[in-house]
Order: structure tokens, then sequence, then C-alpha cells
């Protein structure tokens, strides 16, 4: 049976952040893979591209007691303006040469928590205009960002997600094409597009538009609303901070189970690609957003964690996907028996 590893985004479990409640939520639940992007150590909430060596020293300590492994760094890449130009939003515009600062310090971080995946977007492009229309422009850029990550030995995975230049599957996957670099992958998240107003048979649509690039999921749904005064249209700037029907893998609007089914048959090959690049395989990383999601993150409380994972795991299992989860054996393994 092919398999997936299972990760989150450990922050989503506590609305403090706090790195003892993340850890411990996780550990309770089987996990032995998290993300890692927002985290509380006793001084204030520090996104990980402001950790300090000393901060990263701290979280490994708390890692190797609970039984943790960073699966990637949840990195906020590619979420800048790619012009500079005031459309209204408060997206912060960086000269490129500058960010790229930026993505040498995310491999160093990926270093440090021995990732070999880095989380990242396709950019801002200005509100209102059509992304495709400044597609060269992001393709460079991103190419230069992949090749940065390539000679780190890393890979760089872009999530599709509303607002961007990426924001669909479709123009993702064209993105993968042009820039045609083996280390940028991309990033399925079928509730990302859900609240842009597609139907599941247009996600399933642009699921296959990103299967050849595919480097992992980002497990997350949506329930549209079905008034028309109140539901996201396509091709519309989400106001992502007002966004608020997310809901477990098994009842949103993706379709999760067909998407599952039909990556269940190129896992194993997958596997083999990520294998070759150092990675262990593919993850399925949960980000549920199951209290509420923003631009930059989401809430889902422990209880929320928990719904989210075991709606995933029964989807898994009607898919044919095996998955582990801490058992007896990690308990005696981890006490040296």
């Amino acid at each position: 049976m092919p398999r997936v590893f299972l990760s989150g985004f450990a922050d989503e479990s506590t609305s403090n952040k706090t790195i003892v409640e993340q850890f411990a939520v996780y550990a309770a639940l089987g996990l032995q893979y998290y993300s890692i992007r927002f985290i509380n150590l006793g001084d204030g909430v520090k996104n990980v591209m402001k950790l300090s060596k000393s901060d990263i020293q701290r979280i490994r300590l708390f890692q190797d007691e609970y039984g943790l492994n960073v699966s990637s760094l949840g990195s906020p890449i590619g979420k800048v303006k790619l012009e500079d130009i005031d459309d209204g939003t408060s997206n912060a515009y960086i000269p490129f040469e500058k960010y790229l600062d930026d993505v040498r310090l995310a491999c160093d971080l990926a270093h440090a928590f021995e990732t070999k995946l880095i989380r990242g977007f396709s950019f801002y492009h200005p509100k209102g205009s059509d992304p495709r229309n400044h597609l060269p422009k992001a393709i460079d850029q991103l190419g230069r960002i992949a090749e940065v990550c390539h000679r780190s030995d890393l890979t760089f995975g872009l999530e599709v997600e509303a607002n961007l230049i990426g924001q669909n599957g479709h123009i993702l996957g064209e993105i993968y094409r042009q820039v045609n670099h083996p280390a940028m992958v991309l990033i399925f998240d079928g509730g990302n597009i859900v609240l842009e107003g597609y139907s599941s048979q247009e996600i399933y649509d642009q699921y296959e538009a990103m299967k050849p690039g595919l480097g992992w999921m980002h497990i997350k749904d949506y329930l549209n609303p079905r008034s028309v005064e109140t539901a996201v249209g396509k091709d519309r700037h989400v106001e992502e901070d007002k966004v608020k029907n997310f809901v477990p893998c098994n009842v949103g609007d993706t379709g999760h189970e067909k998407i599952f089914r039909d990556f269940a048959t190129i896992l194993p090959a997958l596997e083999e690609k990520l294998k070759a690049r150092g990675l262990p395989g593919v993850f399925f990383d949960l980000e549920p957003h199951l209290k509420g999601g923003g631009q930059f993150g989401g809430y889902s409380g422990p209880d929320g964690m928990g719904v989210a994972l075991r709606a995933l795991c029964k989807t898994l299992d009607f898919a044919g996907i095996g998955y582990h989860l801490r058992d007896f054996d990690d308990i005696k393994a981890a006490r040296g028996f």
C-alpha cells in the first residue's frame, strides 16, 4: 500500500502558540512531524524567519523531548508584492535582490531544523490585475529562488492560494512548467481553491493541472456559502481575514476522496523522486483553520486538530493510502527497548 507521512502546522493547535502546548498536542495526537511557522518560547509569538540561534537550540531540545521532527519550514517566502505599486493592500514590496537574502535565511533555517522542504508562494500581483500578465517576471524570480534552494540541497514548494499569481491550479501548473527546475515543486491545497468559488469538478481539474509538479499536500477544506450574495466569486480578490467556512477534509467542497484515490496511483513514483532529493517520502500537512484562518495563518485548537486528523485518516483509509501514528513500538524505541 502506498504511504504518506502525516504532519501539520503545529501553531494551529494553540491560540497563544506556546511551544509546550503545540508539541504536547501533536505528541498526543500521534504525529511525529510538524511544520514550523509561528512559535512562542515565552517571549512572544515569533515567525520562524525571526528565530535566533538560541531560539532554535531551545526548540530542538523540545523536539527531542516530544519526539518530533520538522517536515517543512512554513516560511512566507513569496508573500510580497511583485511590483512596487500602491494597490490598496498592505502587502509589502521588497526589491528582489534584497529579498534573496530572506531566501538564503530560509535555507539556513531549514538546515538548522534538518528539513529539506521550504514552503513558499508565487508573489502578489497588483490587486485587480490579471495574474497571467505578470507570469514572466514571477517565473524569473521563482526560478532564481529555486536555484538558491537547490544550491543548499533543499526543495522549494509553491502553494496554491488566493490573491497570488499562482491563485489556481492551472496557473500554478504553468509556472511549474516554465520554471522547469528540479528544486521547485507544487503544493496542492483544496481549501484554498474552494474559497475562490470553484466547484469540486473544477478543483479536480486544477489538481490534474498541478499533478506533474506535485511535491506535497496541505490538508484543509472549505464549504462555500450557497447563496449568490455571500459566495466568493471566481477570479475576484478574496478578503482572507473574513473567510470562515473551513471544515474537515471529509465534509468540504474539495472532493478529497476522489483526489486521494487518484493520488494513490502516482504516490510510489513521487516517493522515489522525493527520496532522491533526500526526503523520507511524501508529506500530507494538516492546516485545517477550523476555528478561523487568515492571510498568514489560522487556528484550530487542540480539539480542532484532533477532528481534522481523524477526518484525514478516514479519507486516507477510504483511498487506500497508508500512514503511521505513534504506537507502543514507538514508545518502546524512545525508551531504548
